[in-house]
C-alpha cells in the first residue's frame, strides 16, 4: 500500500470518465491521463469500472491481469463481495495504482440492485483510501447503469470524452440531464470537470464543426488539449502501455500530457 501523500497538499480528487456513447476513447483518457498525472509525480489510482476491463488490460502486460483476475481480486470482489478496496489494488507504476476488472463485473448491474446503498458502495470503498492519492480516475461502462451510477456518486467531477461526430451533443445532453438529477438526489458536490475532444481528425471539416459547435454551447467547459485520432494510441494497449511509454514524442502523448496539465492547473487554482 502507499504512503500518505505530503501533508500540505491537497489530495484525494475523484474524476469519473464518463459519456454513456460507446467508443469515444473513454478508457484511452482513462489510462492516458492516469499515466500523465502519475509521470509528474502526483499519487494516482485508476478504477476499472468496466466490465470490459479494457483499462485493465490496456495498463498491464498480460500475465499481470491473469494473475489479478485468477486471484479474484478485482473491483467486483470489493463492490459486490465486501473485500476492502486495499485488498485488491495493484502498484502497476512507481505512483500509479490500479483497482482492476474482470468478466465477474458483469454480475454487478444485477446484485448490486438489490443491496443496501448501492449506489454509494463505491464512495464508501474509495473513503478510506483516497487521502492517500492525489487524484482517482474511474474507468464508467459506455451505459448509464448502476455502476455509472456508483461513480457519478463516488466522483467530484465528471470528465467527459467526446469524439467528434454528427451525434455527439444529443449524447452530451442525454449524459448532462443524467448528471443534473445525480446531482440533485445524491451528490451535490458533483461538478462537470470539462469535455474533452477527442479522436479529432485534422483533414475532416466535421471534426472542426462539431468543435466549434460543442465550445460554442459550453465555452468555460471545454479543454483547450484535443486529443488527435492517432495510430499509435490504438496500438499502444495490445502492449499494456499507454501512449505515452508506447511512443512518447507521438501527437496523442503530447495531447494526454497538456490535458494532464489542464486538470492539474484548474485544481491549484480551485484552491
Amino acid at each position: 500500500m502507499q504512503g500518505q501523500v505530503p501533508a500540505g497538499q491537497v489530495v484525494g480528487r475523484v474524476i469519473a470518465i464518463a459519456n454513456q456513447k460507446g467508443g469515444v476513447g473513454k478508457t484511452t483518457t482513462a489510462i492516458n491521463l492516469a499515466v500523465a498525472i502519475a509521470d509528474t509525480g502526483r499519487r494516482v489510482l485508476l478504477v476499472d469500472l468496466d466490465p470490459q476491463g479494457n483499462a485493465t488490460s490496456g495498463i498491464c502486460p498480460p500475465q499481470d491481469v491473469s494473475a489479478a483476475r485468477g486471484e479474484g481480486k478485482t473491483i467486483y470482489q470489493a463492490l459486490v463481495g465486501g473485500l476492502a478496496i486495499a485488498e485488491i489494488l495493484r502498484q502497476v507504476r512507481p505512483t500509479l495504482s490500479l483497482a482492476p476488472a474482470g468478466d465477474d463485473l458483469v454480475g454487478a448491474e444485477i446484485e448490486l440492485v438489490t443491496m443496501e446503498g448501492r449506489e454509494r458502495r463505491l464512495r464508501a470503498l474509495l473513503e478510506p483510501v483516497r487521502g492517500e492519492y492525489n487524484y482517482v480516475l474511474i474507468d464508467t461502462p459506455p451505459s448509464l447503469g448502476i455502476l455509472t451510477l456508483n461513480a457519478l456518486v463516488a466522483a467530484d467531477s465528471v470528465l467527459v470524452p467526446m469524439q467528434c461526430e454528427y451525434y455527439a451533443l444529443e449524447g452530451l445532453s442525454a449524459l448532462l440531464g443524467t448528471i443534473n438529477k445525480v446531482k440533485a438526489a445524491l451528490r451535490p458536490g458533483l461538478e462537470i470537470e470539462g469535455l474533452v475532444l477527442t479522436m479529432f481528425d485534422m483533414r475532416n471539416r466535421l471534426s472542426h464543426e462539431i468543435s466549434a459547435e460543442v465550445r460554442k454551447h459550453f465555452p468555460e467547459k471545454v479543454f483547450r488539449s484535443v486529443i488527435p485520432r492517432s495510430v499509435r494510441m490504438s496500438e499502444s494497449p495490445s502492449h499494456g502501455l499507454s501512449v505515452l511509454e508506447y511512443e512518447s514524442k507521438s501527437a496523442g502523448a503530447e495531447a494526454y500530457r497538456a490535458l494532464a496539465a489542464e486538470i492539474m492547473a484548474h485544481r491549484e487554482e480551485s484552491r
